[in-house]
C-alpha cells in the first residue's frame, strides 16, 4: 500500500511539475493576480503572494525549477556534460517505482577520426554540429540532448508510461537516418553515419544513474563490434564492458600467449574477374568472459603497453599460417595484407623477422602484403621506419598504402617505397554511387593511381552499386561488408568455395589493367 501511494505520489507531483513550468502557468499568473486584486483587494494579494510559494515548496516543485534553467549550454540548447549527468540522476530518481518509463541512448558518428583527418577541424566541427541539430530536430519536446565527446552524443527520453523497447528502437531508427542524410561541406557532400547503444531505464543493471549511463556506453560499444551504423539494446547478456588501461595491460599478454587475440579475415575481390585477390589479416580479441572486445577498446592499450611489435608478429604467423591452409586445400588465395603501426615499423630487426617467416613457411616474399597507414609515410630518409618500408619493399614484399587520403604522402614517398597499392579510405567510398562529388574525388585518385602505375583497392564497399560504380571508374579491388565481414580462418574456407561457385559462367566485367 505504502508503495502504492508513492506511485501516486510520484505521478501526481509529475503532473504539478508539467503545469508550474509551462506556459499555462506562465500566461495564467497575470490574470490569476489581477483577479485576486480586483475580488479581494491588497490583503488577497499579499495571501497569494506568500501562499504560491509556500504551495511550490510543499509539493517540491523548486527543485524542478531550480534544475531546468541549468540544463542548457550556450550553445544550441544542447546540455552540458555535467548538466546532463545531473538531469539523467534526476530521471532516474522519478523513474524508480513511479510507474513512469524512460530511456537513455549514446551514439557516435563512425570514424569520427577519419573525419578530421580527411576534411580538418572546423569541417568535422561543423558536421557535429548539424548531427546535433538533426539529432535534435528527431526527438520530443522535453527529451534531452547532449554532445559528450568527439563526435558523441547523448540522449535521456522524457519519462512517461509508454516508452518501451519498440518505440525506443523507432526512434533510434529515425535519429541514425537523419544523421545519415549528407551534409554540405565547403561545395562538397559528406555522408555519415552512426552507431547507437540504448539501454531501458528498467533494464538499467545498477542502482545509480551511473549504471544506467554506462550500460547505454557498453551498448554502443557492442555496436560498434558488429558494424558501422548497428544499433545494439543493453541487456544482462550484453558483454562489451568499459575497460582501464589497468585492467587490459595485466590481461593483454596472457591474451596473446594464449591465442585469444587472433586473425579473422576479411575478403578482397577483384574488380575485373570477380575473383578473390587476397585476405587482410585483422586482430579480434575473443574474451572468454566479455565476448568480442572491440578493436577501438584494446589496441590503445596495446601500444601503451609497449606490445605492438607482439601482435605484430602473432598476427604474421597466422597469416602464414592461413596461406599454407589455403595452398592446402586447393584455394588461390594470392597474399595476405597484415597492419604495421608505427612502433613495429620501428623494429631495427623487423625485415630479418620477417624473411625468417617467409622461410620457415615456405612462402615467397610477394605472398604478404605490408599495409601502412598513410600518416606513417614520411620523407625522412634516415628514419627507421623508412628504412624498413624501403627494405619490406626491396624484399619482394607487396607495399600497400592504407587509408588513402587522410594522410598527406608525397608521391616522392610513394615511390621510394615501392608502394604497390593504394586503399582508397571508406571515407571517400561511402555512397558515392548518389554523390557526383565523391565520384570526382575517386576518378582523380584512381587517374593519378594509373599515371604511377600503382594498383587500387576501395575500402568500406557495402553496397551493390558502390561497387558496380568503382569497378566502372576503373578501382582494381574492392573490400568491405557488401562484399564479407571479417571472419573466423574456418569459415574462410566455406565462404571462398561458394564464392568462386557463384563465378563459375560469369562474364568479366573489363580489362582495366594489364
Amino acid at each position: 500500500m505504502t508503495h502504492h501511494n508513492t506511485g501516486i505520489w510520484s505521478r501526481v507531483k509529475d503532473k504539478l511539475s508539467h503545469v508550474a513550468h509551462g506556459p499555462v502557468m506562465l500566461a495564467c499568473l497575470p490574470a490569476l493576480t489581477l483577479a485576486t486584486y480586483w475580488l479581494g483587494g491588497e490583503t488577497s494579494l499579499m495571501v497569494l503572494a506568500i501562499g504560491l510559494p509556500v504551495f511550490f515548496a510543499c509539493f517540491g516543485l523548486f527543485s524542478s525549477f531550480s534544475v531546468q534553467p541549468l540544463l542548457q549550454d550556450h550553445l544550441g540548447g544542447v546540455l552540458s556534460p555535467e548538466n546532463f549527468r545531473t538531469h539523467v540522476k534526476d530521471v532516474f530518481d522519478r523513474t524508480n517505482g513511479s510507474g513512469l518509463k524512460s530511456a537513455l541512448m549514446v551514439l557516435e558518428i563512425d570514424e569520427y577520426k577519419t573525419l578530421v583527418a580527411t576534411h580538418g577541424e572546423s569541417a568535422a566541427d561543423a558536421v557535429v554540429q548539424r548531427t546535433s541539430d538533426r539529432i535534435g530536430s528527431t526527438l520530443r519536446q522535453r527529451d534531452t540532448l547532449s554532445k559528450i565527446g568527439d563526435g558523441r552524443f547523448a540522449v535521456c527520453l522524457n519519462p512517461i508510461a509508454q516508452i518501451d523497447l519498440e518505440s525506443s528502437l523507432q526512434l533510434a531508427g529515425r535519429v541514425q537516418a537523419a544523421i545519415e542524410e549528407p551534409i554540405s561541406i565547403g561545395g562538397m557532400s559528406v555522408f555519415i553515419s552512426s552507431s547507437l547503444g540504448v539501454c531501458l531505464r528498467h533494464r538499467s543493471p545498477g542502482s545509480t544513474a551511473v549504471d544506467w549511463m554506462d550500460a547505454a556506453a557498453n551498448a554502443l560499444e557492442e555496436a560498434k563490434v558488429i558494424a558501422p551504423g548497428g544499433i545494439r539494446v543493453f541487456s544482462k547478456d550484453t558483454v562489451t564492458e568499459g575497460y582501464n588501461y589497468t585492467d587490459l595491460q595485466d590481461e593483454m599478454a596472457h591474451a596473446l600467449e594464449t591465442g585469444m587475440i587472433k586473425a579473422w579475415f576479411q575478403p578482397q575481390v577483384d574488380t575485373d574477374t570477380g575473383r578473390v585477390s587476397g585476405f587482410e589479416a585483422l586482430a579480434r580479441w575473443e574474451h572468454p568472459v566479455r565476448g568480442m572486445v572491440p578493436p577501438a577498446s584494446f589496441l590503445p592499450a596495446l601500444e601503451a603497453a609497449g606490445l605492438m611489435q607482439k601482435l605484430s608478429k602473432h598476427m604474421t604467423e597466422q597469416a602464414l599460417t592461413a596461406l599454407k591452409s589455403w595452398d592446402a586445400a586447393g584455394l588461390k588465395i594470392p597474399c595476405v595484407g597484415v597492419n604495421f603501426a608505427s612502433d613495429e615499423l620501428r623494429d631495427p630487426g623487423l625485415v630479418d623477422r620477417i624473411r625468417w617467416d617467409l622461410e620457415r613457411f615456405g612462402m615467397t616474399p610477394d605472398r604478404l602484403c605490408i599495409e601502412v597507414l598513410e600518416t606513417v609515410m614520411t620523407d625522412t630518409p634516415d628514419d627507421m621506419v623508412s628504412r624498413n618500408i624501403a627494405a619490406l619493399g626491396e624484399l619482394g614484399c607487396r607495399i600497400d598504402l592504407d587509408d588513402f587520403g587522410t594522410g598527406h604522402a608525397s608521391i616522392a614517398s610513394v615511390r621510394r617505397f615501392r608502394v604497390g597499392r593504394i586503399k582508397i579510405d571508406r571515407s571517400f567510398v561511402t555512397h558515392a554511387d548518389h554523390d557526383p562529388d565523391q565520384q570526382k574525388l575517386i576518378a582523380a585518385i584512381l587517374t593519378m593511381a594509373e599515371r604511377l602505375d600503382l594498383d587500387t583497392l576501395a575500402e568500406g564497399v557495402e553496397t551493390v552499386g558502390e561497387h558496380a560504380l568503382l569497378a566502372q571508374l576503373g578501382c582494381g579491388h574492392v573490400q568491405g561488408f557488401g562484399i564479407g565481414r571479417p571472419m573466423p580462418f574456418k569459415q574462410t574456407l566455406d565462404w571462398v568455395v561458394a564464392h568462386e561457385a557463384k563465378l563459375q559462367d560469369a562474364p568479366e566485367i573489363g580489362t582495366h589493367r594489364s
